[in-house]
């Protein structure tokens, strides 16, 4: 079978746990193959490259996706503990970035497909709705020797379809909210005394998710950061109850004039302040902050801090943001936020170097695992070229 070079073995081989060793002999075939085929990422394909599309046992290749019995998630946890060797410094906080993509898919034996909004394609004016599959995707965003900003390496992403396909294939239906909240458990569970700061962009702030990651059940909260509306409902802490007054506590106190108001108000105190921005330019933005309970109905009031951004200069629009611990300084939550823009570069690019939306399976299995081997192929082919 395939001997690999001992220079790469120290990244390789931590996941030969994963498999028995039979399939770790394909899945290194598959491994290597899907790296260097061009284009295109079946296992055809992968095959091809190797010097084996005439191999009679090539049905053994493809069982490693859609018959043989390994954990994906153990091969998550594998490749977050590497990442957090390779990357992040002793002492920072694991800044993790998280969105949901879609892959375009067509055929009638995809039962996973649904017809979402195609944010690629789509503008504010005009919509696109495409066939395909929504996926979410925890990365970690950190920066790399090589390169001048931060990079946003992948290491476990879930399949999850619209709630008319659940319905349809018999299953409970999750939010891309409900599965962010349950991943972040899966990694605290992982890591759990390390800090954790978790970003995602204005369609996943919500308060659910905010108390999710607050939870008493961590020992060690996350941090939630976003954006925030400007017409969000926030509130001042409650007042002491009276002594000897019955009824339940107040969960929430005198309602705070609205972001809005806020922006608009003369006697607004603003810092300006230069910082780097989305491109790596330097731009100079002034913010104001404060703290609130951010309160939606049928939920507990979410302790925050709120992040007011805007540019003197009038070239941008204003933003608010939010994180749920309150001590950081408004000038740390924008430099959080402003390197989640780095989840959608890796979007990119792995649709255009490592082939994603190419692949061609129709077992539900393989389906379920392509994807999210050719995001985790990004940050193992990053943690190479960092080792080497």
């Amino acid at each position: 079978m395939l001997t690999l070079p001992n220079d790469i073995m120290p990244i390789i081989g931590a996941f030969r746990q994963v498999f028995s060793e039979r399939v770790w002999d394909w899945a290194q075939v598959l491994l290597v193959g899907s790296i260097l085929a061009p284009h295109i990422r079946t296992v055809t394909s992968a095959l091809r490259v190797m010097g084996l599309s005439h191999d009679r046992q090539f049905q053994n290749v493809h069982r490693v996706l859609n018959r043989a019995r390994w954990s994906g998630l153990e091969a998550s946890k594998i490749l977050l503990g590497l990442l957090i060797t390779a990357f992040v410094a002793s002492g920072m906080p694991l800044i993790i970035g998280a969105d949901e993509t879609l892959e375009r898919r067509r055929g009638k034996h995809i039962t996973a497909k649904s017809v979402f909004r195609d944010a690629v394609r789509s503008s504010k004016k005009h919509t696109v709705y495409s066939f395909g599959l929504r996926w979410v995707s925890l990365m970690v965003l950190v920066p790399v020797p090589w390169s001048r900003r931060a990079w946003a390496l992948p290491f476990l992403t879930v399949l999850a379809p619209s709630a008319k396909t659940n319905a349809a294939n018999g299953k409970r239906h999750k939010t891309s909210i409900d599965w962010i909240g349950q991943m972040m458990s899966v990694v605290r569970r992982w890591q759990p005394t390390h800090a954790i700061v978790l970003v995602v962009d204005g369609g996943l702030a919500a308060v659910k998710l905010g108390l999710k990651c607050l939870s008493y059940a961590y020992a060690h909260p996350v941090a939630y950061l976003s954006r925030l509306r400007f017409d969000a409902a926030l509130y001042d802490p409650p007042a002491p109850q009276p002594t000897g007054k019955r009824g339940p506590k107040p969960k929430k106190g005198k309602r705070q004039p609205s972001l809005s108001q806020r922006l608009n108000d003369p006697n607004t105190q603003w810092e300006k302040r230069k910082v780097t921005w989305y491109s790596g330019e330097q731009r100079i933005v002034e913010i104001a902050t404060g703290t609130a309970l951010w309160y939606t109905p049928g939920y507990a009031p979410l302790p925050l801090r709120w992040v007011i951004v805007r540019d003197p200069l009038d070239e941008l629009e204003p933003c608010a943001l939010f994180c749920t611990e309150q001590n950081v300084s408004g000038w740390q939550i924008l430099h959080w936020f402003i390197l989640r823009w780095n989840v959608e570069v890796t979007f990119e690019e792995t649709r255009a170097h490592l082939g994603v939306e190419t692949q061609r399976q129709w077992s539900a299995l393989a389906i379920e695992r392509t994807t999210p081997l050719l995001l985790g192929l990004f940050s193992l082919i990053t943690l190479l070229a960092h080792h080497l």
